[in-house]
């Protein structure tokens, strides 16, 4: 098959892993303070991600010169972003948050792209994110929640929407990086670094999970968030992003919603209007559209675990 095409793939399995992720995250925002939670998620999946990093590269090591851009880097894509993340989740509606955070975030990835990478905005890619726009926006409006402007959703719709800002950030940011070192380093570092800063952040915050009560389900939610929505998706969507480029693989993000309202009618028999089915498939439409492109570029420079250039940690 062509590897085009699996990259493709890599961008829709990881969209749909996190569209379910919505569901179980709100589920788990009952129980456990949202940066506790966050917290758990990143601290126990880091282990792993050392651990094929030592496996499969034979080394953990980073120079020490870019330490301070993966500090920054695991400052705001982890620390700051996943922590909004929750709380937009906790504190407005599913489709609020959806919308808020997945439909601008292609926008503002293909106008911050020029900053960091050399990608073109063709207008295939143009059509193509139109189209998918208008199909995600049919499938979280189209549900019965609807979008919510009222005032006691305004707080969860700014962090939404922040989201939707910051995350194409980081995803750029993460890119340049990726052209010397692998995506499973970059992506263990920037892990390493945002766990490190959000520690502090828990303290006084433990207390509040009543852990006796905690069942089976509260422990799927963690083992899901830790090995699927972390170790898997950070690693798979950061080697897709970079063969496929950050503007084009963002766009994926819009299969985000779908997953979700396909997760909520299985998880909590939530209805599909036929209008989200309408939507879903114009958005498919959009993203294939994308994908047939032919892009134009040099061939991208080959990840390496050691430059050999600075000493490292």
């Amino acid at each position: 098959m062509n590897n085009k095409w699996l990259n493709y793939g890599g961008l829709v399995l990881i969209a749909v892993v996190w569209g379910a992720n919505f569901g179980i995250s709100r589920l788990a925002m009952e129980s456990f303070n949202p940066i506790v939670f966050s917290f758990l998620r990143f601290g126990l999946a880091l282990p792993f991600f050392f651990l094929i990093l030592k496996m499969t590269e034979g080394s953990v090591g980073i120079p020490w010169r870019i330490v301070p851009k993966l500090a920054l880097i695991g400052l705001v894509g982890i620390t700051l972003l996943e922590i909004m993340v929750m709380y937009s989740i906790k504190y407005t509606t599913l489709a609020n948050a959806s919308l808020l955070n997945v439909a601008p975030w292609p926008i503002f990835a293909a106008l911050f792209a020029p900053l960091f990478v050399k990608e073109s905005i063709t207008l295939r890619l143009i059509v193509g994110g139109a189209i998918s726009i208008v199909g995600v926006s049919l499938v979280i409006l189209g549900g019965g929640e609807g979008f919510n402007l009222s005032s006691e959703n305004m707080m969860g719709n700014a962090m939404a929407f922040a989201v939707s800002i910051i995350g194409p950030l980081f995803n750029l940011s993460s890119m340049s990086l990726m052209k010397q070192y692998s995506a499973l380093r970059v992506s263990t570092w920037t892990i390493a670094f945002g766990s490190l800063f959000m520690l502090p952040l828990t303290f006084g915050s433990w207390g509040q999970t009543d852990w006796s009560a905690l069942n089976a389900g509260h422990y799927l939610s963690i083992g899901y968030n830790v090995l699927i929505c972390t170790v898997l998706a950070f690693v798979l969507w950061n080697a897709c992003m970079f063969k496929v480029g950050a503007t084009r693989s963002n766009f994926f993000r819009y299969a985000v919603p779908a997953a979700a309202v396909i997760a909520g009618y299985f998880m909590f028999d939530e209805k599909i209007a036929f209008i989200q089915m309408c939507g879903a498939g114009c958005m498919a439409a959009g993203l294939i559209w994308i994908s047939i492109e032919r892009k134009q570029q040099a061939k991208p420079i080959v990840p390496v675990t050691n430059t050999g250039g600075g000493q490292m940690l």
